[in-house]
């Protein structure tokens, strides 16, 4: 949040010593910290990088460098580590990396990106991180305190500094940990085909508030919520509201196209394809970034790059929350490991995931595995049917035209979209909810699987293959893009509907797509859904959610404001697809 978070004398702020005493769960460092608050590093062009500087204080210390008693300091006592922020230096960045680091023996140097936090110059979304984190190190060289030796950790945008860092990485940096971190800004705005509305602007309000204190950021985030109420009748999303103020952001949303020039070296996913920086990977189930996170351990693991997965049931901000002691735990292993060679605390597998679950005994909780997925091979399919029905097995064949007709059909309108409820977005409501009212809507189709005789496992990827076709509310072809989304559910006893995981696409039908009648020929749209370590209890159903959108997380196609309901069939064929049963795995508990 605000500045302010270190003292003059040297010592980390009161605020951020408390925020530190709240975190009983965490253990507690053998070193008091000290800190040198308002550093000027100079970015790659000069322009001046606002840093932080916290420490562990060894006997007789009083500043960051001194010797011990004795007058020497043991080479490679203390190696560094690197934090570079858009959200300024504050909360929750001084508790968490440079109080609790600092007290285990790193030094931890908090940055704040250019234009960002009071460093100077101007803020661009990826421009400038690479050179301005080689900059950085630079000065790090000159530092007496620096021993050669660097890690880079931090969560959110504080992953793609490391990545962008990475690219190019410089022969200091040892180990990195990227904690529900992204690396791929386009399909973070626009994964799917469809612009993520509500994540992009509370990450740009964020970026443009966080660090003047709670007060401004309260402000702006209300400010926020009564504008995404219509954003729906809004022209492009860009064009006014919080996106017009933000000159990156704008910029970033009316981009769409991965083949925009504009969007040339945004990802420095090529970091991953080098086997030089050991990585540890930490994900939520729940997360904006799961899907990032897990095409770059697939990345380094092709690359033969030591490198490890945690994944838990968090969302984004409950990583750093709730989830923060097993992630500190993590983390401060993997540092230790790759910078002071203390290997003792790491994982015995190179993967571990919270397996989630709603049932009395589940069988869910931690498990250890070789590899994600666990397994490969064909995907399970269970087939949408009539009267909303789900199953394992694929419907007889046609024996007669009525057999044809769509297993189901729902009316989407721009004017009153379907709301989004729960899933990975960053503003409070996040994670896993009650579906019920969302599913009691009549724009909302339910296809539900039979009550299950015993457990089933999902570990992998989800994904819906859907053949669909749609046209205007009065009959007309639509002849314009519209959006399918897609839920798996688990279902109890009680009837409660529970989210695991989801996704959209957007559709855009084919020109002159049609049969010898004039209808429109069926489009297979695939709905990737991410990916899930979930147990269906015994007892319970499984059940795929369909609608037309999920608004404000996505905002509507452009041009469907006043553009008038559009009607979308599902036909036979279409599909959830469930990862092949997993093997069992090598560890649980």
């Amino acid at each position: 949040m605000a500045e302010g978070w270190t003292a003059p004398e040297g010592r980390p702020a009161r605020g951020a010593r408390w925020m530190r005493a709240t975190w009983r769960k965490v253990p507690k460092g053998p070193y008091r910290v000290g800190c040198e608050a308002g550093l000027v590093v100079p970015g790659a062009d000069g322009a001046p990088l606002l840093t932080d500087h916290y420490f562990p204080r060894t006997a007789g210390e009083s500043r960051a460098g001194a010797a011990r008693p004795d007058g020497t300091r043991a080479p490679g006592e203390f190696p560094t580590l690197l934090v570079r922020s858009p959200y300024g230096r504050g909360a929750p960045w001084a508790p968490l990396y440079g109080i609790l680091f600092a007290e285990h023996g790193f030094h931890v140097v908090v940055q704040s990106c250019r234009g960002t936090g009071g460093s100077g110059g101007a803020f661009h979304l990826w421009r400038n991180e690479t050179a301005d984190g080689r900059a950085t190190v630079a000065w790090l060289r000159q530092q007496p305190w620096f021993d050669g030796t660097l890690g880079t950790i931090g969560a959110s945008y504080l992953g793609y500094t490391q990545w962008a860092l990475a690219a190019d990485p410089p022969p200091e940096l040892r180990a990195m940990v990227t904690q529900v971190g992204f690396n791929d800004p386009h399909a973070y705005f626009h994964a799917g085909g469809a612009v993520h509305l509500e994540n992009a602007l509370v990450s740009g309000i964020g970026m443009a508030h966080q660090h003047q204190g709670w007060r401004p950021f309260l402000r702006a985030a209300l400010r926020l919520r009564r504008w995404l109420r219509g954003a729906h009748r809004e022209p492009a999303p860009h064009t006014s509201g919080p996106a017009a103020e933000l000159p990156w952001l704008a910029e970033a949303l009316e981009r769409p196209e991965r083949t925009d020039p504009y969007w040339r070296d945004a990802s420095p996913a090529v970091a991953a394809e080098l086997p030089t920086v050991p990585t540890c990977l930490i994900a939520g189930w729940q997360d904006v970034f799961l899907d990032q996170n897990l095409a770059q351990y697939r990345r380094l693991r092709r690359a033969g790059c030591e490198t490890t997965l945690l994944v838990g049931p968090w969302t984004h901000n409950a990583a750093l929350q709730e989830g923060w002691p097993e992630v500190f735990a993590t983390s401060l292993a993997w540092l230790r490991a790759h910078l002071c060679g203390d290997r003792a605390g790491l994982p015995p597998t190179r993967v571990r995931v919270h397996v989630g679950g709603d049932g009395p005994g589940d069988g869910g909780g931690w498990r250890d595995l070789a590899q994600w997925p666990p397994a490969a091979g064909a995907a399970d399919r269970w087939y949408l049917g009539p009267g909303g029905r789900l199953g394992p097995r694929a419907p007889a064949a046609a024996a007669a035209p009525a057999d044809t007709a769509p297993v189901g059909e729902f009316r989407h309108d721009p004017a009153d979209p379907t709301p989004s409820l729960g899933g990975p977005v960053l503003s409070p409501g996040a994670g896993r909810r009650d579906n019920r009212s969302l599913e009691a809507r009549a724009d909302v189709l339910t296809f539900t699987g039979p009550v299950l005789a015993e457990p089933l496992e999902v570990l992998g990827p989800v994904a819906a293959r859907l053949r669909v076709t749609a046209d205007g509310a009065d009959g007309a072809p639509a002849g314009r893009p519209f959006d399918v989304f897609a839920r798996l559910c688990d279902v109890d006893a009680r009837g409660r509907s529970v989210n695991v995981c989801d996704g959209l696409v957007r559709v855009i039908p084919r020109a002159g797509a049609a049969d010898s009648t004039g209808t429109p020929t069926a489009v297979v749209a695939v709905v990737p859904m991410t990916a899930a370590a979930h147990r269906f209890a015994a007892g319970h159903r499984v059940r795929l959610q369909i609608s037309g959108g999920a608004f404000p997380r996505y905002a509507p196609p452009t041009g469907h404001a006043g553009a008038g309901p559009v009607r979308v069939e599902l036909h036979p064929g279409s599909a959830l697809e469930l990862p092949a049963t997993a093997e069992p795995p090598t560890a649980g508990r």
